[in-house]
């Protein structure tokens, strides 16, 4: 790895026009000086293009557009696609990054070579981004995911490129949950790191897609990636159903 090696924050855009402002000043913030912003808008009918169009000045961010809405999963997998950065990670526009949020996550990548996720705990906040909690997740264990347990991945997960080009990519008919089939997928290619510092602040908002009244069908969803990642591995139905009741029984539900 350089020894400022190039970092690509990427930003999935659906109608986000109040929020991504914040957002993009966040990273243009940065105390690391080798970053890379790629926006891809998903056929915002919103302000979103008006908001970003002046920002295009800075040389170090690129704009992309659907030509139709695709979802979620197709706009974050052709977000990695136009990346060039060694290590990247998704800022979801409506959310923002602590001033030394990369200059962190690229020491503790440098540190660890092994790792293909590093993640960090985050603040949650109100939707007017004033925090609410220090929320702090857990290092999952021995480096590596539990398939059937998982212990709460922080929203600012890095990821080494090289390690996500050993997978098939993110899946790009999903329409939520993209975030746990990218970590699913990396899992199978090296460590998993917990960092334990508050480097994310994830905004709570009525339009969230797995926030407030979007939770249940968020779950939904979360369950479905991790079904179909068991499929692509080879593990039979009978097997994860066999795994799932046991889990019940042991949660005492």
């Amino acid at each position: 790895m350089q020894p400022q090696p190039l970092f690509s924050v990427l930003v999935a855009n659906y109608n986000n026009g109040r929020y991504i402002a914040e957002c993009l000043d966040s990273v243009l913030k940065q105390d690391y000086p080798n970053i890379e912003i790629i926006i891809v808008d998903d056929a915002s009918t919103d302000s979103s293009l008006q908001i970003i169009k002046p920002y295009l000045q800075h040389s170090n961010i690129k704009l992309f557009s659907n030509e139709e809405n695709k979802g979620v999963g197709y706009t974050k997998k052709r977000c990695i696609d136009e990346a060039s950065g060694e290590i990247c990670g998704f800022l979801d526009p409506d959310d923002t990054l602590t001033l030394d949020a990369i200059s962190q996550m690229v020491e503790a990548h440098a540190s660890k070579s092994d790792a293909a996720l590093i993640y960090s705990d985050y603040y949650e906040c109100d939707e007017h981004l004033q925090i609410t909690k220090a929320y702090k997740t857990e290092q999952v264990i021995n480096g590596q995911y539990d398939f059937f347990n998982d212990k709460g991945i922080g929203p600012f997960a890095t990821f080494k490129k090289e390690f996500y080009d050993k997978t098939n990519g993110l899946n790009p008919a999903l329409k939520r949950a993209i975030d746990q089939d990218l970590y699913l997928k990396l899992y199978d290619t090296g460590n998993c790191i917990h960092l334990p510092k508050p480097l994310y602040y994830y905004r709570f908002h009525d339009k969230g897609l797995s926030t407030n009244a979007q939770e249940d069908l968020a779950y939904y969803w979360f369950w479905l990636v991790r079904i179909l990642r068991a499929q692509e591995k080879g593990i039979t139905w009978s097997s994860i159903s066999t795994i799932l009741l046991f889990e019940e029984s042991a949660s005492g539900i």
